[in-house]
């Protein structure tokens, strides 16, 4: 569990060595969860460029695939828009010994959908009034439910915006609707109080990050999120590499035969 007084400043030396602590801890976390069946989500949130998938990459990056799983859904289908809201959310949760991170979640309604027209008012008013039902029948079933909302001034949204258009490798991070998220930074802005005036429960509130500082707000969210599960470190059992039996008569195969990848770097 992490429960530290005093914030630390975060250079890179502190960054690298705290990061890889807490990602130690989170391994021990998923073998917690896997040995106690629990279903655990957690949902990111925020601003485009808040840093979201930088957390979610750092929480994801030592655990196993088949137990820690990202889902990041595109635009609905037609047949989609047709469902139950939820519905397309509800084939991504966890089942038993599995931890799920949606990059965007059934929040996309009470901001860029409302935001931006998508869905109608009728729409998005159904959403606030039943998001929180949907949330306590979910905790009350016995899902572990985790929000986030990454907070990012406009001046550093803007800076990091900049950098994505100057670099190649970040350039396809930057999309049309993150200038409509500039040009209605407002809009946004009275989208999410009023989402956190009625989703802001006791049961499943809101825990914002502040995300400025890209290095502080991934080990603050991992730092929290470990403090969210009571878990205990379960000793690894002990393996013992046993020795290849050669007594079979394998031979194998000519290496002329076999279709090598060229090789650039040696």
């Amino acid at each position: 569990m992490e429960n530290q007084q005093q914030p630390i400043k975060v250079n890179k030396k502190i960054y690298e060595k705290e990061l890889e602590r807490l990602q130690l801890e989170l391994v021990k976390l998923q073998k917690w969860v896997k040995k106690k069946g629990l279903r655990v989500c957690v949902l990111f949130e925020g601003r485009d460029a808040a840093g979201k998938g930088g957390a979610i990459k750092r929480i994801r990056e030592n655990l196993s695939p088949r137990i820690c799983k990202v889902v990041a859904l595109g635009i609905p289908t037609e047949k989609e828009k047709t469902q139950w809201y939820f519905q397309r959310y509800v084939h991504h949760l966890p089942a038993a010994g599995e931890i799920v991170l949606f990059d965007r979640s059934w929040y996309n309604r009470a901001g860029v959908e409302h935001v931006m027209g998508y869905c109608s008012q009728e729409q998005y008013e159904e959403f606030l009034r039943s998001c929180p039902e949907f949330e306590r029948m979910l905790i009350r079933s016995g899902l572990i439910l985790v929000k986030y909302w990454f907070s990012v001034s406009d001046d550093e949204q803007e800076k990091r915006f900049k950098e994505r258009l100057a670099t190649p490798m970040k350039r396809w991070k930057f999309s049309p609707m993150d200038i409509k998220s500039r040009e209605k930074w407002m809009e946004y802005s009275q989208a999410k109080d009023q989402m956190f005036s009625y989703t802001d429960t006791k049961q499943s509130p809101w825990n914002v990050v502040k995300a400025d500082n890209k290095k502080a707000a991934r080990l603050n969210c991992i730092a929290h999120l470990l403090d969210q599960i009571d878990y205990e470190d379960i000793p690894d059992e002990e393996i013992v590499l046993p020795e290849i039996d050669k007594s079979k008569g394998y031979i194998r195969m000519p290496i002329s035969e076999l279709t090598y990848v060229p090789k650039k770097y040696e």
